[in-house]
């Protein structure tokens, strides 16, 4: 019998353009049967931030953080072609004509085809993230988690 084939992704970019392109990647491996890991850290742990948080008392500085990082895969920003904030809701006009699945649905998707969603817990420290403010069923781990997931992996992507 064959070895199951594994895919990790690291995630570190906040764009929505490129989150939607990790997502789709892991949603494909995992149809093809491959064990999938998306390692979200920095900018990328925002895809998997509630739009709404439960009211988390801070320090000063991770209020700070909370308040200008985007809460919540659909409010991320493009990579390119923002046009004053107008870029995004381009994007997404676009995509909703051609019947493609925005990012928080393809989130949905991986978290019920098993993908393994991780949460950067050093990241999160650094940020002021916690648990609370993040989506549910998610795994929450170090780089040394990632990397041995990474170590059998037959694809390896940063993102």
């Amino acid at each position: 019998m064959a070895e199951q084939k594994k895919t990790t992704i690291v995630l570190f970019s906040g764009d929505y353009d490129k989150a939607m392109a990790a997502y789709i990647i892991a949603n494909g491996a995992a149809a093809y049967d491959h064990e999938v890991t998306i390692f979200h850290t920095f900018w990328g742990l925002n895809a998997l931030r509630k739009e709404n948080p439960p009211a988390i008392k801070k320090g000063r500085l991770e209020t700070m953080f909370s308040k200008m990082m985007p809460r919540g895969a659909d409010k991320l920003g493009l990579s390119n072609m923002q046009f004053g904030g107008m870029g995004p809701k381009l994007i997404k006009q676009v995509m909703k004509k051609h019947n493609a699945m925005p990012l928080p649905d393809l989130i949905e998707m991986a978290q019920e085809q098993d993908i393994k969603l991780v949460a950067c817990t050093m990241t999160m420290d650094l940020l002021g993230l916690q648990k609370e403010e993040l989506l549910d069923d998610i795994v929450y781990a170090g780089v040394a988690a990632y990397l041995g997931d990474a170590e059998d992996g037959n694809v390896n992507l940063f993102i």
